[in-house]
Parts: C-alpha cells; sequence; structure tokens
C-alpha cells in the first residue's frame, strides 16, 4: 500500500477512532479505513483516541502506530469516555476536514468518500443518517424505538433539524469543529449531539446521508440507564439555553 505521511503542512483528513476495549475491531477497522483514505484524500493521519481500555487495545494500537507513521495512538491512564476522549483527539490533529467513526464500523466504510466529500465541497458538518429514507439499517425493535424516541425529544427540545444526532460518523470542517470544541461539555455519549446542536446554532450547515448501518454485537450503551441519562443531557442543555436567553 502507498502511504500518504503525516506531514504537518499537509493533512487534508484527520480520522479520529474513539477506542474503548476495541482488541478485537481495531486492527482491521484501522487498516480498512487506510485503504478507503487512499483513494479519497490526498493525505490523511489516523489517530486512535484509545480511552483507558484494559483489553489489549493499547497494544495494539501502540503496535500500529509504530508500524505506520500515518498513524498516531493517544492512550488514557484512565477512561475519559468517549466525549472527552474525542475533544482531546480533535485538539491534537493537523487535518482540514476532521472525521470520526466507531471502531465497529456500524456504519459502512463505504460512505466514508460522500462524509468527506460532503465537507470537502459545501458544508461545515456531514453526519450519517439512519433515519435517513435512503438508509439501510439493521437493529432490533427496542433499540430502533428507543432511537427514535430519543431524537424527536432532542429536536422537540433543543430546536434540532437533525433527524439523527447519534450516528457515530461524522466529519467537519476543522475551523467549524475547532470553533464550538470548547464550549461543547458533555463527555460521553451526549456529546455527539451536543456538538451538532451547537453548530446548527451557530449556523453552520450540516448534511444528513443515508448509510448501511448493521448493529455489531453486544452496544456499549446500556438501553434503560444511557437512555435515561442522555434524555437528562438533552433537558439540562435546554435549560442552559433557556437561561442564556433569559
Amino acid at each position: 500500500m502507498k502511504m500518504k505521511l503525516k506531514n504537518p503542512n499537509e493533512i487534508e483528513v484527520s480520522l479520529v477512532f474513539p477506542a474503548y476495549n476495541e482488541r478485537e475491531n481495531l486492527e482491521n477497522t484501522v487498516r480498512s479505513a487506510m485503504k478507503a483514505l487512499e483513494k479519497i484524500a490526498k493525505s490523511y493521519e489516523i489517530v486512535i483516541a484509545e480511552d483507558g481500555s484494559t483489553d489489549g487495545t493499547d497494544k495494539i494500537a501502540s503496535d500500529l502506530s509504530r508500524e505506520y507513521s500515518c498513524i498516531t495512538h493517544i492512550h488514557s491512564d484512565k477512561r475519559l469516555g468517549r466525549g472527552l476522549a474525542l475533544k482531546n483527539a480533535f485538539s491534537k490533529t493537523k487535518g482540514k476536514i476532521l472525521v470520526y467513526m466507531d471502531v465497529d464500523l456500524a456504519t459502512n466504510i463505504e460512505h466514508l468518500r460522500e462524509l468527506v466529500e460532503s465537507v470537502r465541497k459545501q458544508y461545515e458538518f456531514a453526519t450519517g443518517s439512519r433515519m435517513h429514507p435512503k438508509s439501510k439499517v439493521t437493529r432490533s425493535r427496542s433499540r430502533q424505538i428507543a432511537s427514535k424516541s430519543y431524537n424527536f425529544m432532542a429536536r422537540s427540545f433543543l430546536g434540532s433539524k437533525v433527524a439523527d444526532h447519534q450516528c457515530g460518523f461524522k466529519a467537519s470542517k476543522r475551523d467549524a469543529l475547532l470553533t464550538i470544541l470548547e464550549d461543547v461539555k458533555a463527555d460521553h455519549w451526549f456529546w455527539d449531539t451536543e456538538m451538532l446542536v451547537r453548530a446548527s446554532r451557530k449556523g453552520y450547515r450540516i448534511k444528513e446521508i443515508p448509510v448501511k448501518w448493521t448493529q455489531k454485537g453486544r452496544t456499549r450503551m446500556r438501553l434503560i440507564k444511557d437512555s435515561f441519562e442522555m434524555g437528562s443531557q438533552i433537558l439540562k442543555l435546554w435549560w442552559e439555553t433557556r437561561k442564556q436567553l433569559d
């Protein structure tokens, strides 16, 4: 494979993988991403935001970073949470287009080209949308109901126009994301939603693209507890916004 080496002055796309206990998926996913980026980007880097893993993910990430100069491994000794791990990683990237996706590749990586092209050509933000009419989604009925309910609540309380806030497949222009990064306070799963809501309120354009999405194995989200917690964070952000307007 022809490698596109990291050059701080020439990196077009930075792809971040938030990784917590992803030993079984990480290496294959990173190699798949490299193949895809070779066809899409003029130059790229991959950042593995390894978040206090206990299953050997840290060793795999470290080995990959030694093998390929385009890969950086950021390790945390303790669990930061998905949101803080992403926030920390993005602050250390160098690309003009910033991308992140889940390591399990629940979203088919074939959509990476359209995701990047959306930001490259017109939009400040782009996200995969499992709610798009053209999307092909395979998941349990309970998760489908929970997702629709959550997104309805986010739109109703936060005034969002986005149909699917939580798909772990997003891209943005560097300057746009860094403008709002410090304002995004969520440290875990709600980070995705808060990021899009704050981007929308800044007037940034958000493109939702249809995707093939398949629920992979045992999800890390605990349906009842996490749904309640994220619902509470919607209300917290709504209250914060309301106070700012008063």
